[in-house]
């Protein structure tokens, strides 16, 4: 369980049996009344960005995820092959679930893949990637 007091940006928490990361979160203390925590949540499984509004010590469940390192592979009709680093298992994942991140997805790229339930979620890139620019248009005078 965690407290208001634990909120960060990033945390992952579960609310009505489905996970959420925190966006934005704001603690208030009004002159008058109770104090409070104003939070902007992301529902991982749709996408989907609510407000809540929470007292403050308030209580809200650990969601039931975990992160295993996989590596990144190939793409093979639209599916990504990633392969456990522990047990050399592969498994697929359609574009649709990787969303947005299948755009920086390199080759032989170790990622952390979020699973919730037994049901991959998401992934998380590397913070670093070391590229190599192949062609780039010539700079014009004055730019």
């Amino acid at each position: 369980m965690f407290s208001t007091a634990d909120f960060r940006t990033g945390l992952k928490i579960e609310l009505d049996g489905k996970p959420f990361t925190i966006i934005e979160f704001l603690h208030v203390k009004p002159g008058k009344g109770g104090a409070f925590v104003r939070t902007k949540l992301k529902n991982m499984i749709t996408g989907q960005v609510l407000e809540k509004t929470f007292r403050a010590g308030e209580k809200v469940a650990r969601p039931n995820i975990h992160e295993k390192e996989m590596q990144y592979l190939y793409q093979a009709k639209g599916e990504f092959c990633f392969m456990d680093t522990e047990t050399f298992d592969q498994i697929f994942l359609r574009a649709e679930q990787l969303k947005e991140s299948r755009l920086f997805l390199k080759e032989n790229t170790n990622v952390k893949v979020l699973i919730y339930n037994d049901r991959i979620m998401d992934i998380e890139l590397p913070n670093f990637v070391n590229l190599r620019i192949d062609q780039t248009d010539p700079g014009i005078k004055g730019d």
